[in-house]
């Protein structure tokens, strides 16, 4: 299925090549396009420059545009409030990143026009990825105030995405709970026409395509969660609106882009977040050996709980 979905969006000439490249799609992570520059892919953790007649294979102007009439349906201003927040989501809930000249009003993004890069971010559904780490961050089938700590593309979000479903599903470690996520990007349940593509299990309400702060208070007010899920926090704003869930009895699970405790510290929001001691358990991922290893678990007073050593245990 994925496959014939990438397949459909992509130009007819580059549709050849990937065939030609016997690629294995449930593993591509990225599709980059740039006019005048080789097509990349994200394969397995590492970069693949396919090749047509011995050499690169470089993107056109022409490409570029024929890509963006099968993603937009040949309606591209029908997207343009997707479009400037950088990118469209399309069935299968992959995402399709854009980059050109940005069309400003009142200050803000309205739309991009003359669009040079596109890149395409696949959607990973990987069940049972969260198994391992249910044990450290639940206690009487309870959910604690959990954090997921990583870089960009050590698997954050899809382990997010597992966790969601376990706890709302239940299973010998939770209670099934009812579970609010505020989809801000559409990359956890990647809402296509208002559907989720990935599976987040039977308790779970989905606000697609709206600010973290502001979804996360609408949900409180209309849904009456017990666990709300974000992801990629990082402003004030959202702090406040992480505080206020909780007050309210809502138990947090979120991500936030960091390479260790010790940098994640160094900002301000999270700083007092750590003193405060509002989240129960920091979890940190890696990609070494491989992409979604977890490296560290911290209580919320920074005790470590947890340290991979030798097995390196991967979860996405």
């Amino acid at each position: 299925m994925k496959e014939e979905v990438i397949l459909t969006i992509l130009p007819h000439q580059l549709r050849e090549v990937l065939k030609r490249e016997n690629i294995d799609f449930q593993s591509i992570q990225e599709i980059r396009l740039r006019v005048g520059k080789p097509l990349i892919l994200l394969y397995r953790g590492n970069e693949v420059i396919p090749e047509a007649d011995g050499r690169p294979y470089y993107i056109t102007k022409d490409e570029i545009r024929e890509m963006l009439d099968y993603i937009s349906g040949y309606s591209l201003y029908s997207y343009e409030r997707e479009m400037s927040q950088g990118y469209i989501t399309i069935e299968g809930g992959h995402r399709v990143g854009l980059s050109g000249q940005a069309i400003m009003e009142n200050g803000k993004v309205k739309n991009l026009k003359y669009i040079s890069s596109i890149n395409v971010r696949m959607s990973h559904e990987i069940l049972g990825c969260a198994d391992g780490l249910l044990p450290y961050i639940t206690f009487h089938r309870r959910l604690y105030h959990t954090l997921l700590v990583s870089p960009p593309g050590c698997g954050k979000t899809t382990l997010l995405r597992d966790l969601i479903r376990q706890i709302s599903e239940g299973n010998e470690f939770i209670k099934g709970m009812s579970v609010g996520v505020v989809d801000e990007r559409s990359e956890i349940a990647g809402c296509y026409r208002g559907v989720a593509q990935n599976h987040l299990g039977i308790r779970t309400d989905v606000l697609d395509g709206c600010p973290k702060a502001e979804g996360m208070i609408m949900l409180i007010r209309s849904m009456r969660p017990e666990v709300i899920a974000v992801d990629e926090i990082g402003g004030s704003e959202d702090v406040h609106a992480i505080e206020y869930a909780m007050h309210c009895g809502c138990r947090m699970l979120a991500t936030a882009h960091a390479d260790s405790m010790e940098e994640l510290q160094k900002k301000p929001v999270f700083d007092r977040l750590i003193r405060e001691k509002r989240f129960e358990r920091y979890v940190l991922l890696g990609n070494e050996p491989q992409i979604g290893t977890i490296q560290e678990i911290y209580d919320e007073r920074g005790s470590l709980l947890y340290q991979d050593q030798e097995e390196k245990t991967a979860i996405c």
